[in-house]
């Protein structure tokens, strides 16, 4: 365990991009195993933080931020993934009823779109909240592992 905290940086950011490939690729392009990939890796950033000795505010700060980075790397892939897909919008021959997605808002057009919402926007940021759930989560009980060794 001692290793994998104290990896290289670059290391530790390739690690994370080939896992998020990964996800994104086990869930067949639908990003849900990345979203639970925010539980983890919230975790590993605060534990990788708290190697150093930075001030409190600093923690919260770098936190927000790596969680960020990674929601927003989730991001660029899908819409790598689902970003030309946007086009059928435009396209009036497209065949939004054999798409392959789910009829959310019984309407094959309007499902689409929200598909489409939930798969670009929504997902990199539940996967943004797990991280920062996770990262807090493991916060409050490194400090009140602390204060009960006090």
């Amino acid at each position: 365990m001692e290793r994998l905290i104290k990896l290289d940086a670059k290391v530790a950011v390739i690690l994370y991009i080939v896992l998020d490939i990964i996800c994104v690729g086990t869930g067949m392009g639908v990003p849900i195993f990345c979203i639970l990939l925010g539980f983890p890796l919230g975790w590993y950033i605060v534990e990788r933080i708290s190697v150093s000795k930075a001030d409190s505010h600093l923690k919260y700060y770098k936190i927000f931020k790596l969680a960020l980075l990674a929601s927003v790397f989730t991001f660029l892939l899908m819409v790598v993934i689902w970003g030309r897909t946007i086009l059928m919008l435009f396209d009036p021959k497209s065949d939004f009823q054999n798409f392959g997605h789910p009829f959310i808002l019984y309407d094959p057009k309007i499902s689409f779109i929200g598909w489409s919402i939930l798969m670009i926007f929504l997902s990199p940021f539940l996967q943004l909240l797990t991280t920062v759930f996770a990262s807090f989560i493991t916060l409050m009980k490194s400090s009140v592992k602390n204060s009960s060794d006090v």
